[in-house]
């Protein structure tokens, strides 16, 4: 099962809007005189001005929305650690899952025996998940038996600098297989609405020296190279 994304919405002129929002606190005109003089390469280059300098609450003005499917409950449960974003997530109280789809880690791929083990392990499972709605008892108490790799969907919404923040973290080589593999996603639907914000999204390597320390994946000049493009 592959990751979806879908950039449900998104603040309309998004580097307008932050453009104009920033120049406002230096300005002693008001908005729609700023927004006269603000062409796209000088919106463009203002907001590089303002990464460089590390002046980023104004992005917080531009919001983007995603639809995401695919994803296990593993995934979410590391998601939802960005506090500040929204969520809105697949209930498994009100939703029942009878086909039971989950999803397997790449690591499996190598070890056919113990590929086997974790789907008739997930099988059975969903197996008893069964048996006890047909039985009568309740979603909210038969999803008890599904596991982390249960597959779930999800909308979140994030300001830019929040996902600055997110793409940092979960761009990073050190970040868990799945959910870099979902920040990957989120930021190659995004960067073309909005190219100068995420100019230097990615990784904390990508516009400075590596955050990790002794914990540095030591394959810096490939990342930089592969966001980058």
């Amino acid at each position: 099962m592959e990751i979806k994304v879908i950039l449900l919405q998104h603040t309309q002129e998004p580097e307008r809007v932050v453009a104009q929002a920033a120049k406002l606190c230096y300005s002693a005109v008001g908005l729609e005189a700023i927004a006269e003089k603000l062409t796209p390469e000088k919106t463009a280059g203002f907001i590089q001005t303002l990464a460089q300098m590390g002046h980023l609450s104004a992005f917080e003005h531009a919001g983007f929305t995603f639809g995401i499917e695919g994803v296990s409950r593993a995934l979410t449960h590391q998601l939802v650690r960005h506090r500040l974003a929204s969520f809105s997530q697949q209930s498994q109280r009100y939703v029942t899952l009878r086909e039971f789809p989950y999803i397997t880690p790449p690591s499996l791929a190598q070890k056919p025996e113990l590929k086997k083990r974790f789907d008739e392990t997930l099988n059975s499972l969903g197996q008893a998940y069964g048996e006890l709605l047909a039985a009568g008892i309740p979603a909210e108490d038969a999803r008890y038996l599904l596991p982390n790799a249960c597959e779930t969907k999800i909308v979140v919404s994030m300001n830019a600098r929040e996902l600055l923040h997110f793409f940092a973290l979960r761009c990073c080589n050190r970040a868990q297989w799945e959910i870099h593999a979902l920040a990957d996603e989120m930021l190659r639907v995004v960067k073309p609405v909005a190219p100068a914000l995420f100019a230097q999204a990615g990784p904390g390597c990508v516009s400075g020296a590596c955050p990790e320390g002794k914990m540095s994946c030591g394959n810096m000049a490939e990342v930089r190279e592969k966001y980058a493009r």
